[in-house]
């Protein structure tokens, strides 16, 4: 299809640091006492504003897979992506999967919010690499709550001011272990915005409406195990959907995957849950939130080398200099003492003689399960969101290896171990400090995803931290 080279001047990511950002210093912005009264929502009865448990619930993890039509003249009618979703919300913002927002002003019933979310654009796999055409797209949102009722109006943007709208309805509906999520939206698209995206900068068109509905659906599976699924259809309007680039008027799209969620389900359970928590927040001395400050080392080697202690020395010594925040969403997953934190962090990356100054930003949940072995120690694994805004040398130069262009936006994962400062010098007035080794990864999922370039690799570094629990 030669008609999807003219995609490669497509519009860059430059909405993503604002998902990246609003968690961030939304999250360093909440107080103890408001990390306390998260912690105990789910024993609190349900908001008067809302109907359902999906709507009261603070946070999230899950994955999944998302099939999308192609609607161009091309030889692939389909595509695949992985992704990666995270769910957390406090007072000043949101993160829903896909979208994200800070409130500018709020009551019970409505806000206005700083507004991004992502808007694929569904070409052949091969192509996406190079293009890297959907975006996290930025605007303002106005929210109607009402029950089980949501109302949205948004005014959006790409990053070449190419304008579009939408409305959405939508309604939360719960029974028994099901949660279905109907919804129907009509999106306003200008000409610019038809042109680019539809006629690929070579045929002219108006501006259109396209109308899109379809339903999520969520099944509990087992205490925090949760079926996820979506079903959705989309219909261009008719003078874009008659371009020669088109090839349907139609576009259906579907996403399986799986995810944790708090578990309201069982009281008894809960009830059990509750005891656990308070066990295991006196054996850690932690309250609900921490700082943790990390100094780390780049390595060329990817995880299975560092796992099996292969790690080779970055010549050029690259180092970066990180400050994590973090507060807690459970103390128990499964009925088992691991603890749940939302965690947003700044790295700043130092320059060195391949590269300049850069900056981080990342999103994640982090899992701790505590052990002693003479002191306390703890394992950790995090998933999230990373953000640069400049690709690192010891990233840029394996992906330049491989033949990918660099994307900014990767998946993240940390995985660390620690220990308990008190209990290795025996001085209480350090209970709640905790010394300890973690690997910082950035990658794309193999090029199973779109979102992140469709890009293999991605970097590592090891780094040494102190963690302040308080």
């Amino acid at each position: 299809m030669n008609n999807h080279s003219l995609l490669l001047s497509s519009t860059q990511l430059f909405a993503q640091p604002l998902a990246l950002s609003l968690a961030l210093f939304s999250g360093l912005a909440q107080s103890s006492e408001h990390s306390d009264t998260q912690a105990s929502q789910a024993d609190e009865p349900p908001a008067k504003i809302y109907a359902t448990q999906f709507q009261t619930e603070n946070w999230g993890l899950g994955i999944g897979v998302r099939r999308g039509d192609i609607p161009f003249v091309a030889e692939d009618d389909e595509v695949y992506d992985v992704l990666p979703m995270i769910k957390y919300r406090n007072d000043y913002f949101f993160i829903n999967g896909m979208e994200a927002g800070a409130h500018l002003w709020k009551n019970d019933e409505h806000q206005v919010n700083l507004y991004t979310r992502f808007r694929f654009v569904d070409i052949p796999q091969e192509l996406q690499n190079e293009s890297q055409s959907q975006a996290f797209d930025l605007g303002l949102q106005y929210r109607f709550l009402l029950d089980a009722w949501e109302f949205d109006v948004a005014f959006m943007s790409d990053s070449n001011k190419r304008s579009y709208g939408y409305t959405r309805t939508q309604y939360h509906w719960e029974y028994g272990d099901w949660y279905l999520n109907p919804y129907a939206e009509f999106q306003w698209k200008s000409a610019g915005f038809n042109q680019h995206y539809y006629g690929l900068d070579q045929y002219e068109t108006g501006g259109g409406i396209e109308f899109n509905a379809g339903i999520k659906t969520r099944y509990h599976l087992y205490s925090n195990l949760y079926l996820l699924g979506q079903f959705g259809v989309g219909r261009i309007d008719d003078e874009t959907a008659n371009l020669p680039t088109m090839d349907t008027q139609y576009q259906f799209e579907s996403f399986l995957g799986f995810g944790f969620f708090p578990d309201f389900s069982n009281k008894s359970a809960k009830s059990k849950a509750t005891k656990v928590e308070s066990r295991v927040s006196a054996s850690n001395g932690s309250d609900g939130e921490f700082i943790r400050v990390a100094h780390g080392w780049a390595t060329p080697s990817n995880l299975n080398a560092i796992f099996s202690w292969q790690t080779q020395t970055d010549p050029y010594n690259n180092q970066f200099t990180s400050v994590f925040y973090g507060t807690r969403l459970t103390d128990t997953l499964f009925n088992f003492p691991i603890e749940l934190y939302f965690t947003p962090g700044l790295v700043w990356h130092h320059d060195s003689e391949v590269q300049s100054n850069l900056a981080e930003g990342v999103v994640a949940i982090k899992a701790f399960y505590t052990f002693e072995f003479g002191p306390r120690w703890r394992l950790g694994v995090a998933e999230g969101l990373s953000y640069v805004s400049s690709v690192t040398y010891i990233e840029g130069s394996e992906l330049e290896e491989k033949g990918y262009k660099p994307s900014k936006l990767l998946n993240y994962l940390d995985f660390s171990l620690d220990v308990n400062m008190g209990d290795l010098f025996n001085n209480r007035t350090m209970d709640k400090m905790w010394l300890g080794y973690s690997i910082h990864h950035r990658s794309g999922i193999y090029e199973k995803s779109s979102a992140f370039g469709r890009i293999g690799g991605g970097s590592n570094y090891q780094s040494l931290y102190l963690q302040w629990h308080f």
